[in-house]
């Protein structure tokens, strides 16, 4: 059966490493974000790996009328269309309590941009009787915590946009993966102070088509990250406010 990828946010680490993976199963991948000269590089990468066809598209999350014309090139394709989300920006905590308005471009590069995009293939998706998304989110979603609260609050919203999604395409045959990464080695954590145990984009990479593969409904990856969030969830909130985590 022919597979279309549309993978949003491609330039990231952890999406460049997803595109090349399902290039090599001879899925076809529509590469979109900001960059499109990275993008025209990668797609050529794709189709070198084995990609059905790699094509390089604008997206701005924040701006819908650039949804429109990568639906169409999905569209156009017979067989199966999935789609990958890599998009957010996490600003530092403290430069959004010096400046709130950045808020606003958090919120929807980290949930409201992809769930609109979401939101707009969904019928097309149900139309075909299946497809998969994957939407990745983040443990910072899991619980409210002073270094990121506003990146997590993002987060655990498309956390639960994609639970509600994933109950909505079920009954067509349709699947999603809510992927919750730790700490990876990509630009959004350079500089940050305090990252352990530091995952490989490639090894997210695996984990994500292995899930997918699986049909899993929601993974913490790497996969210990569910027992440490397990821990910081049961804290109790008397002592987890004094708590600097």
């Amino acid at each position: 059966m022919n597979e279309t990828w549309i993978i949003l946010g491609a330039t990231s680490a952890m999406a460049r490493a997803y595109a090349r993976k399902v290039s090599e199963t001879g899925a076809a991948v529509i590469l979109a974000g900001r960059n499109t000269k990275e993008l025209a590089a990668l797609a050529t990468d794709c189709e070198i790996r084995g990609a059905r066809f790699a094509n390089a598209a604008k997206l701005d999350v924040r701006d819908e009328n650039t949804f429109g014309a990568i639906i169409k090139d999905a569209i156009k394709e017979e067989g199966t269309i999935n789609v990958a989300c890599f998009v957010g920006s996490m600003p530092d905590q403290s430069a959004i309590d010096d400046d709130p308005s950045l808020i606003d471009g958090v919120v929807i590069d980290s949930f409201t941009g992809p769930a609109k995009f979401l939101q707009t293939i969904a019928p097309e998706l149900e139309a075909r009787d299946g497809g998969t998304v994957v939407g990745v989110g983040s443990v910072a979603g899991d619980r409210g915590r002073v270094g990121n609260y506003v990146y997590g609050a993002a987060k655990a919203g498309f956390h639960t946009y994609l639970s509600g999604l994933r109950n909505r395409l079920t009954r067509s045959g349709g699947h999603v993966v809510t992927v919750k990464p730790g700490f990876v080695d990509t630009a959004m954590t350079w500089g940050i102070e305090g990252m352990f145990l530091v995952a490989k984009p490639e090894d997210i990479a695996d984990a994500i088509h292995k899930a997918v593969k699986k049909k899993r409904n929601t993974i913490y990856t790497p996969f210990f990250w569910r027992y440490i969030m397990l821990i910081i969830r049961s804290i109790p909130e008397p002592i987890f406010k004094k708590m600097s985590i």
